[in-house]
């Protein structure tokens, strides 16, 4: 066991200041790798009008961050995916309450809009938080003295082409597709396509529908880890850019930008499959809090 001295301690006035940053740069910084996948999509884009959309997409990306503007209106539902690492000394309940404090900083200090209310009296704090909210998802992996953050703000409406189903095990892979294509093709436009398609295959109801919500958010351009759904990955973003909705479902090849697959073991007798889809501002931020310091990312 490591003696007190020997462990990297949190300090919670900087997670607090981390929390309020990344709010603010995930609104207004998109991230690399979703500008290269809106030029690989116009490159592909054979369609004139679809063409001429993800145009004036890039050019409002390109506007709000020369402007240091929001890259959309909508502040979203705040979530916060915290990765520890080894040999931390971490308060959780102090962890929690500083990314809290961290957004409604942000809210009333940048200021931006609070999109969060209570769901039966409809009514807004004007902080972005409220009961359970903003969301902290807590995880560990074995990087040595580092606490990594993500935040995401996850807009309405991309957060409405949500679904689950309890599909059995003899629907099979086909099963699967035909499910995922069903509900792309549901929502359409609504979700402000091209987007990235997350789906959620196993576990039980409320894991899987986390799943596809992982998937949805994970950073564009990477791979599901589990080989069975990379395969199931590449088949259906295929699947999905054949179905001719486009961008802002006005038409054309560009309906998404990748579907995205997280797995996880399930029952013998069942098979769940989410689906969450993420709009084409696909935003996102991270940083690393190190003995070193802060570095931020994407």
């Amino acid at each position: 066991m490591l003696a007190d001295a020997d462990l990297f301690t949190v300090d919670y006035a900087e997670i607090e200041e981390v929390a309020k940053e990344l709010y603010i740069r995930a609104l207004k910084i998109l991230p690399p790798q979703v500008k290269r996948g809106f030029d690989r999509l116009s490159r592909d884009e054979d369609d004139a009008t679809a063409k001429t959309i993800l145009g004036t997409m890039v050019e409002n990306i390109k506007v709000a961050e020369r402007t240091r503007n929001l890259l959309c209106q909508d502040t979203g539902i705040p979530i916060y995916n915290v990765i520890i690492g080894g040999d931390l000394r971490v308060d959780g309940i102090a962890l929690k309450a500083a990314i809290r404090r961290g957004v409604e900083r942000a809210t009333r200090e940048h200021p931006l809009r609070s999109s969060v209310v209570h769901p039966i009296t409809r009514i807004n704090e004007q902080s972005s938080c409220g009961r359970l909210i903003p969301v902290i998802n807590i995880d560990f992996d074995d990087s040595p003295r580092q606490l990594r953050i993500e935040m995401i703000p996850k807009g309405s409406g991309s957060e409405n082409g949500s679904f689950l189903k309890m599909l059995i095990p003899a629907d099979g892979v086909d099963g699967i597709k035909a499910y995922v294509i069903d509900r792309v093709i549901e929502v359409g436009g609504r979700v402000c396509p091209p987007t990235i398609v997350g789906v959620g295959i196993g576990g039980t109801s409320d894991l899987c529908m986390h799943l596809a919500k992982v998937a949805a958010t994970r950073p564009l351009g990477s791979a599901c880890e589990d080989p069975e759904g990379e395969k199931l990955e590449k088949m259906l973003s295929i699947a999905v850019n054949s179905l001719g909705i486009g961008p802002q479902g006005l038409g054309g090849r560009g309906t998404a930008f990748a579907v995205h697959v997280e797995t996880a073991a399930t029952h013998i007798t069942m098979n769940p499959v989410a689906v969450n889809i993420q709009c084409h501002s696909a935003r996102r931020a991270s940083a690393v809090i190190s003995e070193e310091g802060v570095e931020y990312g994407f």
